[in-house]
């Protein structure tokens, strides 16, 4: 049994659980004890012939009303003490995955997913163990163990030191090794995290090994990661085993004491008065006491081993619960009812937390409602960072970015991000159907799937989902991997705008479709999307020439803001980008 802030609040919440079921587990553990008395005392009177068949039948109802009381104390008690241990499972999971859903970028970027998903289920399940089981183990011995005791000092003291002993080497024993056993669990569940995050990254990027032909090096590479964690794994059982063995060395020696030494005070004490003697029936119900006994001793091991694997578990567990969120809305919150779509970037200057130079500086530009505008710049000029900043990924100082004049860090995020339709660079798709992943972002009525149908005409996807053989039920592969890359692009249009958002991002989002494909997408955008704001990222100039305007990026800052033609005479950095697609083009079209 382990305790601590996370999981306190859980025996609070489920006290009623866990006190039934102690209470049934302790109403069983002291009728389990009566038995070995009821046998002792029949096998007495059987031997000096002093009890009918009547008696016999007597005894036999008694131990039957007994046993019948410790099945249904013990399905009781499970069902109770074990149901409730599911239930702080399941709660400390939809807490940790909610607290998951709300961390920053900047966590998931030193945390790997395959790590991650080590603390959802083995950290977990150590924990559950240690709250269900682990408390049963310590009632046991505490009650169970010290009720033996009880009734075994009645019957001889002696005897029952012999028996008593060991249990302060096995006490001392197991807390010289509790420490070891926590210590060495830790380092094997860091090496599972190793290689569930090796495991994931590889099936993931599959399709790049097999094009690499890097089966045999990745084989190589995942076998050391195994053999790593089997190594730390053994570590871990190699004390756990010596611990075990060391508890039942000293349980099956006593054992053989109790067994010598009792045969003797048998012997011994024959031809005493009866209250003198340790008859064959007293030393029956000392070796059955005895047998309850071995449980609970055994249970001290186990509830060493169960309590370290549990803490050392709680500890990473906490550690993702503890960890601070780190964007947030602020005290002074400004609530508004809806979104227009007015944007200005006033001397943004930002740099990324684990970064040694700001990724973008001086940031000046504006967009009005219902324009559409074009981001344009090379690979790693800012361009993402802008729109980041935008959905509120980051946090940033106030006074720098504002929506219909209202500073950005002021508003709710929910507002701001559910305003706002995004399309990422890497069109990311959920393993589900077709139609679940274009309302992925809408809310479900009646007429939702026609809403579904039309953000697919509109991204120009619809008559590639016709021809699937399920149509908008078709099941895609993780992350989209059963379709195109164009496909995945195309049903990330479709997903934002069926939100129909006063702001829609798209992220360079055209770039692995076809010239024509890319004309009616955005033709279809114009049309739909009077007062209302788009922001197209690109590489291509033919996607954001005909913008309202074109803000180009160099090295984080913006050089310059302009319609196509206007940028065309002024700037020599946007007349480079032009020649260069220009020759791009020729090139493909005598290919």
């Amino acid at each position: 049994m382990i305790f601590g802030k996370t999981l306190n609040k859980y025996y609070k919440k489920y006290f009623h659980m866990f006190a039934l079921g102690l209470i049934t587990l302790i109403i069983v553990d002291y009728v389990q004890l009566e038995i070995p008395n009821y046998i002792g005392s029949l096998i007495d009177e059987l031997k000096t012939q002093s009890i009918n068949q009547a008696g016999i039948l007597e005894y036999i109802v008694d131990i039957s009303i007994f046993v019948v009381i410790i099945i249904i104390g013990r399905f009781a008690w499970r069902l109770l003490i074990f149901g409730a241990s599911r239930k702080v499972d399941y709660g400390i999971r939809n807490e940790m995955f909610a607290h998951a859903e709300q961390l920053d970028a900047e966590f998931y970027s030193e945390h790997k997913t395959g790590g991650l998903m080590a603390y959802f289920t083995n950290d977990l399940e150590s924990v559950r163990r240690a709250v269900g089981p682990g408390m049963i183990m310590l009632v046991d011995a505490l009650f169970l163990g010290g009720l033996a005791f009880y009734h075994m000092f009645n019957l001889d003291v002696l005897l029952t030191l012999f028996a008593g002993i060991p249990l302060i080497f096995i006490a001392f024993f197991g807390a010289v090794m509790g420490r070891k056993l926590r210590n060495k669990f830790k380092k094997a569940q860091h090496a599972f995290e190793e290689l569930s995050d090796f495991t994931n990254e590889n099936l993931s990027g599959i399709g790049v090994v097999k094009a690499f032909v890097k089966e045999r090096t990745e084989i190589n590479e995942f076998l050391k990661a195994n053999e790593y964690a089997k190594d730390k794994n053994i570590d871990f059982v190699r004390i756990q085993a010596k611990l075990q063995v060391t508890i039942t060395v000293i349980v099956s020696t006593v054992f053989v004491v109790i067994l010598g030494y009792g045969g003797y005070l048998v012997q011994s004490t024959a031809g005493l008065p009866a209250e003198d003697q340790f008859t064959i029936g007293n030393l029956s119900t000392f070796i059955l006491l005895f047998n309850a006994l071995v449980w609970p001793m055994r249970a001290l091991g186990m509830i060493i081993n169960v309590r370290s694997r549990g803490k050392g578990s709680l500890q990473r567990i906490d550690y993702v619960l503890n960890q601070p969120i780190g964007v947030k809305d602020s005290e002074h919150t400004v609530d508004v009812d809806e979104i227009k779509g007015n944007i200005t970037f006033n001397n943004l200057t930002f740099q990324y937390p684990d970064a040694t130079e700001p990724v973008l500086e001086n940031i000046n530009f504006e967009i009005k409602q219902g324009e559409m505008v074009g981001v344009l710049g090379k690979t790693g000029s800012g361009k993402t960072s802008i729109l980041d900043l935008l959905l509120r990924i980051y946090n940033i100082d106030k006074g720098q970015i504002f929506i219909d004049g209202i500073d950005i860090m002021d508003l709710p995020i929910k507002k701001v991000r559910n305003s706002i339709g995004y399309v990422p660079q890497d069109g990311f798709l959920f393993s589900d159907s077709i139609s679940n992943n274009i309302a992925f972002g809408c809310r479900r009525d009646e007429e939702y799937f026609l809403q579904i149908q039309e953000a697919a005409k509109l991204s120009d996807v619809h008559d590639n989902i016709t021809e699937f053989k399920h149509g908008y039920d078709t099941v895609i592969g993780e992350r989209g991997v059963t379709l195109s890359g164009g496909q995945k692009q195309r049903l990330s249009i479709a997903r934002a705008l069926i939100k129909n958002p006063p702001i829609l991002i798209l992220d360079d989002s055209v770039s692995a479709v076809d010239t024509k494909t890319e004309e009616t997408i955005l033709s279809n955008l114009r049309s739909i999307r009077n007062n209302k704001t788009t922001i197209l990222i690109a590489h291509r100039i033919s996607t954001i020439k005909d913008a309202d305007k074109i803000i180009l990026v160099e090295d984080g800052k913006v050089v310059d803001v302009g319609t196509h033609e206007e940028l065309e005479e002024r700037s020599e950095f946007y007349r480079d980008l032009v020649y260069r697609q220009r020759l791009e083009d020729e090139i493909e079209v005598s290919k």
